[in-house]
């Protein structure tokens, strides 16, 4: 969407600070958020440290989102791993779902040489993503209505409302706090 970046820079000085945004890229595999590519370039313009997403689904195929998304996002120095974001079993067997997403995860880790960030529910990943396998990955945890998260595992990134409002975005928005330090959060971004 639209985004006064001004005033969005503003809110660097409030009580809770934005130094971070994740921007959806991509959807399934042909679908790309109009605005992706000016929001992400003024992102880094405006001095943010910027993630981008995919959101994914499970009955298209896997290879075929990952390129998608590796077509669309330039990522660089400071940036945030790449996201996957999964919501949804898309009406297919658990396993079916793990090895797709496993697929996704591995061929982007490949491109970018960076282990992806898993974005999901508290609930969905207790479910469906619990693997082992997929605890190598940075989580970031959507869990709301709480005052804190009730996940017994390592955690990133917390999104903690989907009804959010910040002064330069008109729209409701997602908050997400980072469970470290700006150092740890930045240590966190490309290195290369």
């Amino acid at each position: 969407g639209k985004i006064d970046w001004e005033l969005l820079t503003h809110n660097r000085e409030a009580q809770f600070p934005i130094h971070f945004i994740f921007l959806k890229a991509t959807e399934g595999g042909d679908h790309g958020d109009d605005t992706f590519t000016q929001n992400f370039g003024q992102a880094r313009k405006y001095g943010f440290i910027r993630g981008a997403y995919h959101y994914f689904i499970p009955k298209t195929d896997a290879r075929k989102q990952a390129d998608f998304f590796i077509r669309t996002v330039q990522l660089a120095k400071g940036d945030l791993p790449p996201v996957l974001d999964v919501e949804t079993t898309g009406k297919q067997s658990p396993q079916e779902l793990k090895t797709a997403v496993k697929t996704w995860l591995d061929r982007v880790e490949a491109h970018y040489g960076v282990k992806p960030i898993l974005y999901t529910s508290y609930k969905f990943k207790k479910r469906y993503l619990s693997d082992s396998i997929f605890n190598a990955y940075p989580y970031w945890i959507a869990h709301y209505y709480v005052d804190s998260v009730r996940y017994e595992g390592k955690w990133h990134f917390w999104q903690h409302t989907d009804v959010g409002t910040v002064p330069g975005i008109e729209e409701e928005v997602d908050l997400n706090v980072f469970n470290g330090t700006l150092e740890e959060l930045q240590a966190l971004t490309l290195q290369k």
